[in-house]
Parts: C-alpha cells; sequence; structure tokens
C-alpha cells in the first residue's frame, strides 16, 4: 500500500493528512479558509517532519477535487499540482462528496441507509450526491436547487443522513419526515485516506498539465464587470 498526502481546501476548513495503507497517521486543520494558502504549505512541512518523511518516501499527492468554494478547490488543487512537479509525484483526484460520505459511513457504520453529503452553494442551491453505506453511487453529484418534494423520492424508500454545511437550510425547508436524519460532520482531509489509497492501486493518477476542479457549476460574482 501507499504513502500519500491528502491536501482538502474545498471548503472554509482546510486540512492536510498523511495516510499508509488507506488509514491516516496525522492530520492538521486550518478553520480560516482565507489562510487555506499559507497554511496548506506550512501543513505539509510540519506533518513531514514530524513524521521523519522525505518527500521522495511518498508515493502519490491526493487532493480534494471538488465540487466546493471555487476559490478553495484552485488553491487545494494548485497545492497539490505545485508539490506534484516538484517531487515528482502522481496526482490523485478525489471527489469531495465521496470523501465526506466516506467519512461518515466509518464513523456511523449503518449499513442499511443512505448517505447525502451537502456543501452549501448559495442561495436555495446546494452541491449533492446521494451514496448507500458501500459508496456506491445511488444520485450522481449535482448543483440542486432544493425544494419541499427534493428527494421525497428515496426517503420514501429509506433512511438518509443529511451532513455538512448546506444540510442546515434543507433540515429548514423539509417539513419532518421520519427518514431524514440531520448529524453533525466535520470535514478532513483524513476521510480521503481509503479512497486516495484505492485510486493509487487502480493508478487513477490525474493528468498534472491538464487537471483542474470539479465546479459542477460557473463561478459566480456578485460584482458587475
Amino acid at each position: 500500500m501507499a504513502l500519500i498526502l491528502n491536501i482538502d481546501t474545498a471548503t472554509t476548513t482546510g486540512s492536510v493528512s498523511l495516510s499508509r495503507d488507506g488509514k491516516a497517521i496525522q492530520t492538521l486543520v486550518n478553520e480560516k479558509q482565507q489562510d487555506h494558502a499559507a497554511a496548506m504549505i506550512l501543513f505539509v512541512q510540519q506533518i513531514l517532519k514530524e513524521q521523519g518523511i522525505a518527500p521522495a518516501q511518498l508515493d502519490a499527492v491526493a487532493v480534494s477535487a471538488g465540487p466546493g468554494s471555487y476559490t478553495g478547490l484552485r488553491v487545494g488543487v494548485a497545492t497539490a499540482k505545485g508539490l506534484c512537479y516538484a517531487w515528482n509525484k502522481p496526482l490523485l483526484a478525489v471527489s469531495t462528496l465521496q470523501m465526506m460520505a466516506q467519512g461518515l459511513i466509518a464513523d456511523l457504520k449503518d449499513e442499511q441507509a443512505l448517505y447525502c453529503p451537502m456543501l452549501d452553494a448559495r442561495r436555495q442551491e446546494v452541491f449533492t450526491a446521494l451514496y448507500d453505506a458501500r459508496l456506491q453511487e445511488i444520485m450522481p453529484p449535482q448543483a440542486m436547487i432544493l425544494e419541499p418534494s427534493s428527494l421525497e423520492g428515496p426517503l420514501a424508500e429509506y433512511k438518509i443522513y443529511f451532513f455538512g454545511d448546506g444540510s442546515p437550510k434543507w433540515q429548514l425547508m423539509l417539513s419532518s419526515h421520519k427518514n431524514a436524519i440531520f448529524t453533525e460532520y466535520k470535514i478532513s482531509a483524513a476521510h480521503m485516506a481509503s479512497l486516495s489509497a484505492q485510486a493509487y492501486d487502480k493508478k487513477l493518477f490525474a493528468d498534472l498539465a491538464y487537471f483542474s476542479p470539479f465546479y459542477l457549476k460557473p463561478f459566480y460574482s456578485p460584482q458587475k464587470p
């Protein structure tokens, strides 16, 4: 199995995690989004130093590839690409929504439920997807404008865990439903560990020159040109 450096800056919380054999060894977290660019490099240096790991010993660098904050994703991908170029390592791209689902599945271990990560995408819109307990995709990643009838089909059949920074507005909109469970979740690059290890084993390397984040929708700016 591989020794992988995992980087996530898709939301207001950014983190770097070192993993071996699909398990996180050490993780550092930054809660201030405006500091992600500087913090990620410092975290990389700190983790490698504290773990006694030289860059040459790493097998790959993985990045949370989106969806998420436009600026945040650019920071994470630029950081990961820069390290890969400098160290001559392959780049692994991991879905942010899949990473989130993996983290909660590992924590709750509810094999009968579905898992629905939600990231805030402004107004009544969220970035979301739906997974089962084996991380099989039930609904593909998408930008969804929330309505009271959203996800009524899956909710009629399954217990669904809703989580992520976009889930509170869905909770406010959704009338009480016995199958809807809203739970706390803390996003972390540590939740990439098993996914990045699997991607490495399958040699699912991203193209360093052409890879770009999975934005899901065009960048929005409230400022007029």
